[in-house]
């Protein structure tokens, strides 16, 4: 029987590795990075944060697209979604011929019109069980590029379901991964789950489950979670043992620190034996996102006089890292190096942590004298987009990238 399931990609990583690296290498950024993550170009002093950019889990996303188009040059290849969130490698799936299969506004997909002849790539942040399932009766070849830091999320949410526990996801109940995370619950038939965005929210349920008086109602509860949380959710049923997981690209703290406070709720109300029965919690952050935020919390302990965040504005964990920069620095989070105009000098930016928050326009952003200028990226923003951000402020200040690279470094 012909495979039609892929999830190790096609061997062909060493043919398109050269066009990969091609399309994406920034040789500025490699010198900057060889030299330490820090260099003084012109009057500006660049750092960049010791971990940034593209992630193993993007990079193998990409690899597997990649060789997805030259494994079946003569199929028509889908993408459930997009691969990542970034619009240039987004673009760039295009270009090669990719087509995307967008969700409408209750998130779902129609896969109606696809074939077994036809080949879809599942993105890094996978696909619900449902839309997998669904995939698979219709027969088509299915490249699996989902991350294995989300699929460690996915078994802990699934055990949670095994063993009667209601999971707890912190996320955003309209983001992909946390989508396609709550649906591992729903592989048993009494499988729950609850999305929860941030300690606010875990506060109301910590509230409900000790059932204090400043708690909501039980139907103000489930109106405030309906779009949140597994049909049929009785928060008098499902609250009574809950696990906790995350989406694996919010804030490694406040994901540590909702599963701390709704355990000491526990404890507080009947003790160490009752919370030992009734919460669970296993480390489920990805190391990828952690290092990035890691890296910045370092950069911060001596904040540059700018900071520059590049990465899609619908990217989680580019947000949450803008997001951490701006508590220390003025911070400019760019989706795009087409987001600084050469011409005018202004700078288009995203300053709220909303995906659907509008832009902002700044002319004068640059300092008159020398500064210094820190650099970060979201996990899914290739080197390409950084070293053209940072050539474009370059072009700016006047500063000759190419006559600076001929200078003799200082010893």
């Amino acid at each position: 029987m012909e495979q039609t399931y892929f999830r190790k990609g096609f061997g062909l990583k060493a043919e398109v590795r050269p066009l990969i690296e091609a399309e994406y290498h920034s040789a500025i950024v490699e010198r900057i990075r060889s030299r330490g993550y820090e260099d003084q170009v012109g009057d500006i002093h660049v750092r960049l944060a010791n971990e940034f950019g593209f992630c193993y889990g993007v990079d193998r996303a990409v690899d597997y697209a990649y060789e997805t188009v030259r494994k079946f040059p003569d199929k028509s290849i889908y993408l459930v979604g997009e691969i990542i969130h970034n619009p240039h490698v987004n673009r760039r799936m295009t270009e090669m011929g990719i087509q995307f299969i967008y969700p409408d506004g209750e998130g779902s997909f129609d896969f109606s019109f696809l074939t077994p002849d036809d080949v879809v790539i599942l993105p890094a942040f996978g696909v619900t069980i449902q839309d997998f399932e669904e995939l698979k009766k219709i027969g088509c070849v299915l490249v699996d590029t989902t991350c294995g830091s989300v699929l460690h999320v996915w078994k802990r949410v699934e055990g949670y379901a095994r063993d009667g526990y209601t999971a707890i996801i912190h996320g955003k109940h309209q983001h992909e991964e946390s989508r396609a995370t709550a649906s591992q619950a729903l592989k048993y038939e009494n499988g729950r789950y609850l999305i929860v965005r941030d300690m606010a929210e875990a506060e109301i349920v910590c509230d409900y489950i000790s059932k204090k008086p400043s708690a909501i109602s039980r139907e103000a509860f489930i109106e405030r979670f309906q779009e949140k949380a597994s049909e049929g959710f009785d928060p008098d049923l499902h609250l009574e043992k809950v696990g906790v997981a995350n989406q694996t690209t919010m804030l490694a703290n406040e994901s540590l620190a909702i599963g701390a406070r709704i355990r000491k709720e526990m404890v507080e109300n009947w003790g160490e034996e009752h919370a030992a029965e009734h919460f669970r919690t296993f480390g489920t952050i990805c190391s990828a996102t952690q290092e990035r935020q890691d890296a910045i919390k370092e950069m911060m302990k001596d904040p540059p006089d700018i900071m520059l965040v590049i990465g899609g504005y619908n990217s989680s964990n580019t947000n949450h890292l803008a997001h951490m920069c701006q508590q220390y620095t003025t911070t400019f989070h760019i989706e795009d190096a087409a987001c600084i105009d050469v011409e005018t000098g202004v700078i288009r930016h995203k300053v709220e942590l909303s995906a659907t928050a509008p832009e902002t326009h700044d002319t004068d952003w640059l300092p008159e004298g020398p500064f210094s200028l820190g650099i970060t990226a979201g996990a899914s923003t290739p080197n390409n987009k950084i070293g053209e951000a940072l050539l474009r402020i370059l072009t700016i200040r006047g500063i000759d990238i190419e006559e600076e690279i001929a200078a003799p470094q200082p010893v």
